[in-house]
């Protein structure tokens, strides 16, 4: 398969390993394809990976993710909405703004979420939130002792949210659970939050959510 993967930063890139490591090709946009972490992951990863402008790797995808900081999200969504009409669109952002010194904030909550926000931006495509709630380390085969983790997703079109099981089957991801239509992002998103604040008060940025049923 073809992955697009809109964003360059960690997620993009861990993403971009596995993927890669799974026999997919791959090409990572941006929108400074020149970067030197990139020149080396292009090394690293061979002749099934490369690195192209965010239009490019839109209209590279069979699927595509969308992996770049929110508040980057606007502009780089008007510049790929050509390319990403009828495609499923992987949502792995979070709508945060980062103060110094402080935990991160939704910017938005209550009456509408990012995903929400994302699907009214690609009213041609289909939008799957998903694999926002752990770190980019995790997202391809996370293994804990303690138990199987949990992914939730989110979606208006149940054909994009079953190839995005199946995909998230093939990353590794056993226990994935269909919360209904996009706008279960208003859960999601926080449900970051409470990642974060997990991690502070624990000093751990390794763990995951799980759902234990008796």
């Amino acid at each position: 398969m073809r992955i697009g993967l809109v964003g360059s930063g960690d997620v993009a890139q861990s993403l971009a390993k596995g993927f890669i490591g799974m026999d997919h090709e791959v090409m990572i946009g941006t929108r400074d394809p020149g970067k030197k972490d990139l020149e080396k992951l292009k090394t690293k990863l061979g002749k099934h990976f490369t690195v192209g402008t965010t239009t490019e790797a839109a209209n590279f995808g069979e699927i595509v993710f969308l992996a770049v900081a929110w508040h980057a999200g606007e502009d780089v969504i008007a510049q790929i909405r050509p390319q990403l009409a009828g495609k499923i669109v992987i949502d792995v952002t979070n709508p945060l703004i980062f103060n110094d010194g402080e935990p991160p904030q939704l910017a938005v909550g209550h009456t509408i979420s990012g995903g929400e926000i994302v699907q009214q931006s690609l009213p041609d495509s289909h939008v799957v939130k998903a694999l926002n709630i752990i770190n980019h380390q995790n997202m391809i085969q996370p293994k804990y002792k303690s138990g199987v983790p949990t992914m939730f997703v989110c979606g208006n079109n149940k054909s994009a949210i079953n190839h995005t099981g199946e995909l998230l089957h093939e990353m590794g991801w056993e226990d994935i659970v269909d919360l209904g239509g996009i706008e279960k992002s208003r859960l999601l998103e926080p449900l970051c939050l409470l990642w974060v604040e997990y991690g502070i008060a624990k000093n751990t940025w390794s763990h995951a959510f799980s759902v234990l049923a008796k």
